[in-house]
């Protein structure tokens, strides 16, 4: 007792204070998104490696899935509305503290969550990744982001011009939107399908697999993965989830990851009447052998074999172990070698394909940072690369023999006017490749094919098909 007589109170123990920490799932997005800008990662490769190797699963792994990818594909809109409410110019904003923001702006501007949840998640990363300094400003920018909802905010920044207002509104650039509008719209001034195929590229995306034949069928391939038979391709199978590299039929090679679009070129080729030999089949580009590894399982049924090409010696490995099995000889080569290299005859094949390194646009709704990695002054000079490819293919092909001209991009450089140059520098007669597309909606007036992922639900590949004289 004290003099008072009083007893005093035990004093509470304290404890050392620990910093909140960010959730697992945002946490695992925004390093998506450093690696992306930062080292040039590609976002599908890194984030399922990461969610795997955290043990993020469920509802955490799904959320982290679309804040990654959902703010890598809207970043030119995200960046948009930043400027306007930052208070130095983005391009100013340290490249981390910057991926902080656009994180943030997503969640308020295009996913359900709460706007002080968004903020408060996202100020706690800032905490961590970057300290309390630059936290401070990622918490009053995101403050002022949350003030309108988006179509508020598409109103404020986006142009007058109506290319820029699709650029903004879908967050492409300007000469992507362009390029699609250019392929799609007889008239300049008719942007409605444009926005359609905007749109597309922003709408989830099932994952694509192919019943290679003659190894499992689509029905044993439905049946072991849960998917769903595709519309189209006799192989294809949607899935709509889940890592295809877990399924067994995949990692045996019995099935592949390929969208439905290319298996159907693919076939579009296998199918064209010939007359004559059949049995020596090309594949130009093959890597990473896809394309590869379904006409390898069609040849084995018809008694031929293909002959599949690959520069990047990475690449053609990737060839042979997708292939394994099939009657696929590898060869490491530039495709442009025909005549010159020994495994590359002229004159010597009956079917050939040249899915042409492109620009990729046709395939921006599966990989996220695609739009803003590419820019215009790449498409010239792989122009060029697919004429010379093209060229060799011609090469290659016998009299009387088909070449399929491929690439996932609408780009009329790279498809309707290098085919034009083909046939104008060559003797290549155009086949019309409709009839080889049965039931497929919107496929215009040929003879070429372009599709669509708002049309057909597939990347937007093009393909010609063309015969080479016998005489």
């Amino acid at each position: 007792m004290t003099g008072h007589g009083r007893f005093k109170p035990a004093k509470k123990a304290t404890r050392p204070y620990r910093r909140p920490q960010p959730d697992a799932a945002r946490r695992a997005a925004f390093d998506t998104l450093v690696a992306v800008t930062a080292r040039g990662a590609y976002a599908n490769l890194v984030l399922p490696g990461m969610l795997a190797d955290r043990r993020i699963t469920g509802r955490d792994a799904a959320f982290a899935t679309e804040l990654a990818y959902g703010t890598l594909r809207a970043r030119g809109q995200l960046d948009a509305v930043l400027a306007t409410c930052s208070s130095r110019p983005i391009q100013q904003v340290d490249p981390r503290v910057l991926e902080l923001l656009r994180l943030g702006a997503y969640q308020l501007l295009h996913m359900r969550v709460p706007a002080h949840a968004g903020v408060a998640a996202t100020v706690e990363v800032a905490r961590v990744a970057v300290t309390d300094g630059p936290a401070k400003f990622v918490n009053a920018v995101l403050r002022r982001v949350a003030e309108r909802d988006l179509d508020g905010w598409l109103a404020e920044v986006a142009p007058d011009d109506p290319v820029g207002q699709l650029s903004i509104a879908h967050s492409h650039p300007e000469w992507i939107v362009r390029a699609f509008a250019d392929a799609l719209s007889e008239k300049p001034s008719d942007l409605t399908e444009t926005a359609a195929a905007l749109a597309a590229d922003g709408a989830p995306t099932a994952t694509h697999l192919v019943a290679r034949p003659g190894r499992i069928s689509r029905d044993g391939l439905v049946a072991a993965t849960g998917g769903q038979a595709g519309r189209f391709s006799p192989y294809a199978v949607y899935l709509d989830g889940g890592d295809p590299a877990a399924i067994a039929a995949v990692s045996d090679n019995r099935a592949a990851v390929q969208d439905e679009g290319s298996q159907l070129c693919a076939l579009a080729l296998a199918n064209l009447e010939l007359a004559g030999a059949d049995r020596r089949w090309l594949d130009l580009c093959a890597g990473p052998g896809g394309k590869a590894g379904l006409l390898g399982a069609v040849a084995a049924e018809r008694g031929a074999s293909v002959v599949a090409v690959e520069q990047s010696e990475h690449r053609a490995d990737l060839v042979a172990r997708t292939t394994a099995g099939l009657p696929v000889t590898v060869v490491h080569a530039d495709g442009r070698s025909v005549g010159e290299h020994p495994d590359l005859p002229e004159a010597a094949f009956d079917r050939v394909l040249v899915d042409a390194p492109c620009t990729g646009l046709g395939a921006l709704r599966r990989r996220p940072e695609a739009r803003w990695r590419r820019q215009p002054s790449d498409v010239n000079p792989l122009v060029r690369l697919q004429r010379e490819l093209a060229l060799a293919a011609f090469r290659a092909v016998r009299p009387g023999g088909v070449l399929a001209y491929v690439v996932c991009s609408p780009h009329l450089a790279e498809t309707r006017v290098q085919v034009a140059d083909l046939v104008r520098r060559t003797s290549a007669e155009l086949v019309d490749a409709r009839p080889l597309f049965p039931d497929l909606p919107g496929l215009g007036d040929g003879p070429t094919v372009q599709l669509w992922p708002h049309r057909q639900g597939t990347d937007a590949m093009f393909l010609a098909l063309l015969r080479k004289p016998t005489s």
